[in-house]
């Protein structure tokens, strides 16, 4: 982000788990084959590997590039019980940020809550160990990952991709050590080379210590190299041509110096954009706000997309939303971005800042307790959300310290018309550890018939019927909820008597 103060509070809270709602984005069954293996570029779309567009619509869940050396809030929570509620807003991608002291031996996490069976299987790791568990668990949840190289060390942000310390050699060879790691792992799609370039850096002037178009190019030729399947995502710089924007937020450049890769439609630009509560910028007190903001969003980095250029990808945004200002520019800025129900995929692409809540200068979609969802926050991203992805496989990382698998299911008839009627059956997440998927079975006392059903699948053998999840509510965090609903004739057949089952 825009400031030094990216490093974040990291007081260790213990919290209880409380109940978390489960507000899934739902999709047609038709649509969760999209985003399947690797992706690729076409103009200003992204598409996946048979060539359907998708859009990334997620979150920052920051603490690898911290000298926590890992994602925070696990001194709270399962990861995996927070990549499942990530799922449960409707999120589709995790950004991850790190710095290269976690590729560093002896370098190990900490602030990691093992009690109760939380994170049992993260014990022993280092953190790169860490990583691939998170990645692991995402990719067979149907979320993406972006890997982003944001810090060279853990001591703060840097404005050039090199220090002293930690020579461009250095950052070359971590970024192929990534990508070689992942190598066939397609819930990694890409890789951010480099978090907000700052003055001196320069978009175009040819001097190789500062120009970050020349030296996202040898990064990212550097990682094609081992992994020709990943996109390559790019930041913009702070000025071009002396008009200065927010750091990374400045694309202007790309229309003379376009950032070229060895591999064909690999690149997409990345924005951050942010509000009063990070740092006042010129356009926040124009008498015009918030109506001049698509002019300035044109201007630095929306002409990408809408000259087809390439995909547009806004890494970071984020806001408090406490005051006025705050939350016109949010409500302006989401609305640039396209909605997803008028646009699909067509769209520009954006992952939040953040998911954690101790981000000192925007807060998260989290709740101090780690648990509590920002509603009002989360609310103003509902237009922009897209579909989930189908699972990517990538391994069993393993039960969350031997949690119980478990469900419970409540039936209820929403309509009754004689000849026919509707019901709608609750699934809770009743155990202590993440369900993947469920089914519910019950049996009629008459004749009734299942007539359609939507949101699950069903069979049906005499009076008994067998409802099992769609791909896309089948991962039910702990205390969470899917449902599904149906029809069926004839009327008049009351409550039956409902089992759930963790499958």
């Amino acid at each position: 982000m825009f400031r030094s103060l990216r490093r974040a509070l990291c007081a260790v809270a213990a919290a209880l788990l409380v109940p978390l709602g489960a507000a899934g984005l739902q999709t047609a069954d038709a649509a969760e084959a999209v985003g399947a293996g690797y992706w690729h570029t076409s103009g200003r779309q992204i598409l996946d590997a048979s060539g359907q567009p998708v859009r990334i619509a997620g979150i920052n869940w920051f603490g690898f590039e911290t000298d926590n050396h890992v994602v925070h809030g696990l001194w709270s929570r399962d990861y995996k019980s927070m990549i499942d509620q990530m799922k449960s807003l409707g999120y589709n991608t995790i950004r991850i940020p790190y710095s290269d002291d976690i590729f560093k031996s002896g370098t190990v996490p900490n602030s990691i809550d093992f009690s109760s069976g939380k994170n049992a299987d993260l014990q022993g790791l280092n953190s790169l160990g860490v990583l691939d568990k998170l990645v692991s668990y995402a990719g067979r949840d149907g979320l993406k990952v972006i890997l982003d190289r944001h810090r060279p060390d853990s001591g703060g942000q840097s404005a050039l991709w090199y220090t002293a310390a930690v020579p461009e050699s250095t950052w070359i060879a971590n970024l192929k050590a990534l990508a070689t790691r992942y190598q066939g792992q397609d819930a990694v799609v890409g890789i951010d080379l480099h978090n907000e370039p700052h003055d001196p850096a320069c978009w175009g002037c040819g001097d190789t210590a500062t120009d970050w178009r020349l030296a996202a190019q040898r990064a990212g030729n550097a990682v094609l190299s081992v992994n020709p399947d990943l996109l390559i995502f790019v930041e913009g710089v702070q000025t071009f041509n002396g008009v200065s924007g927010w750091w990374g937020g400045n694309l202007m450049g790309v229309a003379q110096y376009p950032v070229q890769l060895s591999v064909a439609n690999r690149v997409v630009y990345s924005a951050h954009d942010y509000a009063t509560s990070v740092a006042q910028q010129s356009w926040f007190s124009d008498p015009a706000f918030p109506a001049n903001m698509p002019g300035i969003w044109d201007k630095y980095w929306g002409y990408i997309f809408k000259q087809n250029i390439a995909p547009v990808w806004v890494g970071e945004f984020g806001t408090t939303l406490q005051s006025t200002v705050d939350q016109k520019w949010l409500a302006a800025l989401v609305s640039y971005l396209r909605p997803t129900s008028t646009y699909g995929a067509d769209s520009f692409h954006w992952t939040f800042w953040s998911w954690n809540p101790n981000s000192g200068d925007t807060g998260g979609i989290l709740k101090d307790d780690w648990q509590s969802v920002d509603t009002v926050k989360d609310g103003y991203l509902a237009s922009v959300k897209a579909p989930g992805f189908p699972s990517s496989g990538g391994g069993d990382p393993g039960d969350p310290g031997g949690g119980t698998a478990a469900c419970t299911a409540a039936y209820t008839v929403s309509s009754d018309w004689g000849g026919g009627f509707n019901a709608e059956v609750k699934v809770t997440n009743s155990g202590s550890t993440g369900l993947s998927s469920w089914k519910v079975t019950w049996t009629w006392p008459g004749s009734q018939k299942v007539t359609s059903m939507w949101n699950a699948s069903y069979t049906q053998t005499g009076s008994t019927v067998t409802a099992t999840n769609a791909s896309h509510n089948g991962a039910v965090p702990v205390g969470g909820s899917a449902g599904f609903g149906f029809g069926g004739a004839p009327g008049g057949g009351g409550v039956p008597s409902v089992t759930c089952t963790a499958t």
